[in-house]
């Protein structure tokens, strides 16, 4: 039941937070709804971009407090590419001053940035301010803060079967020897923990070639909240939603 005020309005009953041994430790997040939400207001697509820098900043916040292991967030698939060249412009001029602006956050927080996906396609300068972050954050002991980059799940397991294919040919690696593990140890996100939680914003009930890999348990949790209005409240709530699932992973629950 609701709580009341005195006056007999109802105010907002207190917020469960999540506890820490119910959390995922690794949080994959599609931040979708970018243009659509500032299409909504009149405004130009790239201002959705630049109000969503925000919540990206919620996020990692939250994580830090929280004390969650890892967190990926979607920044740019391979095939954005096909957008108009001043919104793919702009958002490179962003992510170059996302990693100017937050790095003393990222340090101050104890975060451990690190990028995943091509990095031949990316102007000189988002490569320089991307590696002079990823060295100065790179002892930190907090969350890993992991930015997709011009990113493809399908992209990242035909380059691993390359790698793969390359160590057999130079004899490096028997055939035999190859499994589940080999796979990962030559995935971008080698050494991070498998994706419990997928969150997407924005409504769209698809994976868009996300982490293909690493979500093959996560659990799913959709909303129709744009990303600049993702808030911490709607974070925490898919974060209990994830407590109180029963995960089996293909096996049986308990008493059954």
């Amino acid at each position: 039941m609701d709580s009341k005020q005195s006056d007999g309005s109802q105010s907002a009953a207190p917020r469960e937070r999540p506890q820490s041994g119910d959390l995922p430790d690794h949080v994959a997040i599609i931040m979708d709804g970018n243009g659509r939400w500032a299409q909504a207001r009149g405004l130009p697509r790239i201002e959705g971009h630049r109000r969503g820098v925000n919540t990206v900043r919620m996020i990692s916040e939250t994580c830090t407090e929280l004390g969650i292991d890892a967190v990926t967030l979607y920044c740019l698939s391979s095939e954005n590419w096909k957008r108009p060249q001043a919104e793919l412009d702009f958002l490179m001029h962003l992510l170059e001053q996302y990693l100017i602006e937050e790095r003393r956050l990222i340090m101050e927080q104890g975060l451990r940035l690190r990028v995943i996906g091509r990095r031949d396609r990316l102007p000189p300068n988002v490569l320089a301010e991307m590696d002079k972050t990823l060295e100065m954050s790179a002892g930190n002991p907090g969350t890993q803060l992991v930015l997709a980059v011009d990113y493809g799940g399908r992209d990242e397991l035909a380059q691993a079967t390359r790698r793969i294919c390359n160590e057999v040919l130079e004899g490096r690696l028997e055939i035999t020897e190859i499994d589940e593990q080999t796979v990962e140890n030559r995935l971008y996100t080698a050494g991070l923990p498998d994706v419990d939680l997928m969150i997407r914003t924005g409504g769209e009930m698809r994976v868009s070639n996300f982490l293909l890999w690493q979500i093959s348990y996560a659990e799913l949790w959709v909303t129709e909240t744009c990303w600049p209005e993702f808030s911490r409240e709607e974070f925490e709530q898919a974060l209990r939603s994830f407590a109180s699932r029963d995960r089996r992973f293909g096996g049986l629950s308990v008493g059954q």
